[in-house]
């Protein structure tokens, strides 16, 4: 008898998937069991790794955490493990960058289970259309209808994400952001911000479908926001949502939104890592993703899954109206000390957002917190 024992994030999208899946490989595997654990969204993007390898042999995660991963040797590599064959699969049916993203230092860390990147989302009985560019959103934004998540994780992505559109180059070497397009993309936030609510400072991409799925009186548009399939399938909400590709700064173009989504991982500690591996292999492909992981809420890293006409019929054509935002998405640093610099440049940002420092400022602290990160 082996019990496995995962941990995941506390969202029905991050945890039923597990727990349907869990259940199937126990029914085909006698003996094995993998009970799982769920942390919340916060504590997913923030909890280390170290503080979970020894008890966890299974593990969601996020790609950010892969350059401490692979200095540290808490997870196991997927490479050479007689798998080869299985990964190059996975590698030619990722979403964008979503496989890739768990690949640093030739090593694959984790699987892509669950892709995702900012997109847009409206609300059909309040918007027949959707904008496609920056003056379309200040458009509606000028009526009221617009919000989008501006917690400082969420203000520091849009950031780099709109940069991205533009062309500059973030992070891509000893300079965060050139000074000419941080002045732009922090414009863009500025122009907007008094045009929304408020409470757009406090909320996260959850927050918002929250607001906009469940109450009458909500915002029509969101920009931009981490995609959500829960909030588009019929009976999660009381007024689902459409989901569309991201507006571009000045044309029709969704590229450089910055690529979320979560891989599973294998703790090198785990005296069940052949089973474990086993199940991830499973797990994240393809007649999984585009069955029992779809059904069970999960957002599939599988492009079998986002071309499947069955999978896009349960969720509004979700996977093929996002797929141009997910293909073009930008893949953020993932170098051994970047999530100390994701996390005080989000600050950074917000502060901005709050009315407490200058464009020019601003650009200055990131920069100050993006070198440190580096030394």
């Amino acid at each position: 008898m082996a019990e496995l024992l995962g941990m995941t994030w506390d969202h029905s999208r991050g945890f039923d998937p597990m727990v349907a899946t869990s259940r199937a490989w126990a029914d085909a595997h006698p003996g094995v069991t993998i009970r799982w654990e769920k942390r919340s969204l916060q504590a997913f993007a923030d909890r280390p790794i170290e503080e979970m390898a020894d008890r966890y042999d299974l593990m969601v995660i996020d790609h950010p955490h892969v350059g401490e991963v692979a200095r540290s040797g808490l997870l196991m590599a997927f490479g050479g493990i007689g798998r080869d064959d299985d990964l190059a699969t996975l590698a030619a049916q990722s979403v964008g960058v979503s496989h890739p993203s768990y690949d640093f230092d030739g090593r694959q860390w984790a699987l892509a289970i669950d892709a995702a990147t900012p997109v847009a989302a409206h609300r059909p009985d309040l918007l027949a259309e959707a904008p496609r560019d920056w003056a379309g959103v200040i458009a509606l934004a000028r009526q009221g209808r617009v919000a989008f998540a501006l917690i400082p994780i969420n203000a520091l992505m849009t950031v780099m994400g709109l940069a991205r559109n533009i062309g500059a180059e973030v992070a891509a070497g000893a300079q965060f952001l050139d000074a000419a397009a941080g002045d732009e993309v922090l414009g863009c936030l500025a122009d907007i911000l008094p045009l929304m609510d408020a409470r757009c400072l406090t909320l996260d991409p959850i927050g918002i479908y929250e607001w906009m799925g469940r109450t009458a009186e909500a915002p029509a548009y969101s920009p931009f926001g981490y995609g959500y399939t829960n909030y588009s399938r019929e009976g999660y909400c009381r007024f689902p949502l459409q989901f569309t590709d991201a507006p571009g700064v000045h044309a029709d173009d969704p590229s450089g939104t910055v690529i979320g989504g979560t891989g599973i991982a294998v703790s090198a500690a785990s005296p069940h890592r052949d089973l474990a591996a086993d199940y991830a292999f499973w797990i994240a492909g393809a007649d999984c993703q585009k069955g029992l992981y779809v059904d069970a809420g999960g957002q599939p890293g599988n492009a079998a899954a986002w071309e499947d006409d069955r999978c896009n019929a349960l969720t509004r054509d979700f996977f093929r109206a996002t797929r141009r935002t997910l293909d073009t998405a930008w893949l953020r640093p993932r170098y051994d000390g970047y999530m100390g610099f994701q996390d005080r440049g989000g600050d950074i940002v917000h502060a901005f957002l709050r009315g407490e420092a200058t464009r020019a400022a601003t650009l200055d602290a990131l920069q100050a917190a993006y070198e440190e990160s580096r030394s």
